[in-house]
């Protein structure tokens, strides 16, 4: 059974929210997520909130919760085998409290999902939940795995969340 981190929350109130699926292989072994290299999901967030600067890790979360952003996983255990979201089994998914969360801070106006399996998991676990009216967005993957879209595009698709932080 894969166990999901613990969310990252900013200093302030979060004004969004991003959601992974699970952790991957690399990431596990790391302890930090998106830890694959070949992951632009800090490349595209250095891109947005440094200039393009590298940053270390703590760096990196630093700058999420510097522009109000909360970092998460749909799942919170499940079995899959590797680290790809095709493999996770699902008769073994637990989600995460997001509905907990968005309780507790209801500043959050926002949730990017990244991908479509965890578009998926969200839209099958959590969803339906809901009760407030937060705005739900579907980004590209961040994942090497989705090399059929370019970093640039990517890039231009996952831009909206720095329009957002501005627009706060």
């Amino acid at each position: 059974m894969i166990q999901s981190f613990n969310c990252i929350l900013p200093h302030e109130p979060p004004v969004a929210l991003i959601l992974g699926s699970l952790p991957s292989v690399a990431s596990l072994t790391e302890q930090q997520y998106y830890a694959h290299p070949h992951n632009a999901f800090w490349r595209i967030i250095e891109t947005l909130f440094a200039n393009g600067t590298p940053c270390t890790y703590d760096e990196r979360i630093e700058l999420l919760k510097q522009n109000r952003i909360a970092l998460w996983d749909v799942i919170a255990r499940a079995e899959r085998h590797g680290s790809l979201d095709s493999a996770i089994q699902a008769d073994t998914v637990i989600p995460n409290d997001i509905v907990g969360l968005l309780k507790a801070y209801p500043s959050i106006t926002t949730i990017y999902l990244n991908g479509s399996t965890a578009a998926t998991l969200f839209k099958r676990h959590i969803a339906k939940q809901l009760s407030t009216s937060v705005q739900i967005i579907q980004l590209p993957s961040t994942s090497p795995a989705n090399a059929r879209i370019g970093f640039k595009v990517k890039l231009g698709r996952w831009g909206v969340i720095k329009e957002m932080c501005r627009a706060q």
